[in-house]
C-alpha cells in the first residue's frame, strides 16, 4: 500500500492529529496488502471518480471515516451514491477493507493520508455531492483548540470541494466544539445552515457515538448547503 510521504510541498501546518495507531492485526495488515490496490488511492494522483468507480453516481466524502462503521452503512443501505473515505490511522483503513470485502461493496474509494493533502492535491473543485465529517477528534484543552480540525480555513477549503446545493455534514458531542464548528463555518458566505433531518443518506449511529451518550454526551449535528 502506499505510503505516506514523509516529506511535503504543501505548506507545513499544525496537524490535526497525532499519528498514534494500535498494531495492525494480522487481518488488517492482510487487507492493507491485499485489498488496498482494488479500494485504495493515493494522494498524487488527481481523483477522476469515472476512472475508480464503477458506475456514475453522486460522490460522497466521509473524511476521518474511523473503522469505517459509518462508511459501510451508508454504502450498503444507499447504494445510488459513490463513496469516498480518508482515514489517517492504518488500523481503521484495514478494518474498512475487511467490511467492504465482506460485504461486496464496490462503490467505496479510500485515501490512508492527511485529508487536508488530499483535499489539496487530489480532489476537484466541485466534485463532492456532501462531505460528512463525524465526530472529529475535539482536542479539548483550551491550549489544544489550534489543532482542532473545523477551521476556517478548512472550512473554505471544503467549500471549494462541494457542488452548489452540496452538503456539509458536521457532528460532534461536545458543545465547546459545536461552538467552535459554527463560529468557523460562519466565516464562510458560500456555505448556509440548513435543516439537518433532510440529510439523505441519514447518518448511521456509531459505536463512538453511542458510547458518547451513555456517558450523557449531547450529540450536535449541523448542515451547511454550498451557495
Amino acid at each position: 500500500m502506499a505510503e505516506i510521504p514523509a516529506t511535503s510541498q504543501l505548506k507545513r501546518r499544525i496537524r490535526s492529529f497525532v499519528r498514534r495507531e494500535g498494531r495492525l492485526t494480522p487481518a488488517q495488515q492482510r487487507a492493507l496488502d491485499v485489498l488496498w490496490p482494488r479500494y485504495g488511492l493515493t494522494p498524487e494522483i488527481p481523483l477522476q471518480p469515472q476512472a475508480v468507480y464503477p458506475g456514475s453516481a453522486p460522490l460522497i466524502l466521509e473524511i476521518g471515516f474511523g473503522n469505517g462503521e459509518s462508511l459501510v452503512q451508508m454504502a450498503a443501505t444507499y447504494p445510488q451514491f459513490n463513496y469516498l473515505g480518508i482515514e489517517v490511522h492504518r488500523p481503521g483503513v484495514g478494518h474498512l477493507l475487511l467490511e467492504l470485502e465482506k460485504r461486496g461493496l464496490d462503490n467505496v474509494r479510500v485515501y490512508c493520508a492527511d485529508a487536508v493533502e488530499v483535499l489539496e492535491t487530489a480532489i476537484g473543485a466541485e466534485l463532492c455531492q456532501r462531505i460528512n465529517i463525524f465526530f472529529p477528534d475535539p482536542w479539548p484543552k483550551k491550549r489544544h483548540h489550534k489543532r482542532r480540525l473545523i477551521q476556517p480555513a478548512f472550512v473554505a477549503l471544503l467549500a471549494e470541494k462541494l457542488q452548489p446545493g452540496g452538503i456539509l455534514h458536521l457532528a460532534t458531542d461536545w458543545p465547546d466544539y459545536a461552538r467552535h464548528m459554527r463560529a468557523a463555518v460562519a466565516t464562510c458566505p458560500r456555505l448556509v445552515s440548513t435543516d439537518v433531518t433532510a440529510r439523505i443518506p441519514p447518518r448511521p449511529q456509531t459505536k463512538y457515538e453511542r458510547r458518547g451518550r451513555r456517558l450523557g454526551h449531547p450529540v450536535t449535528d449541523l448542515a451547511y448547503r454550498r451557495l
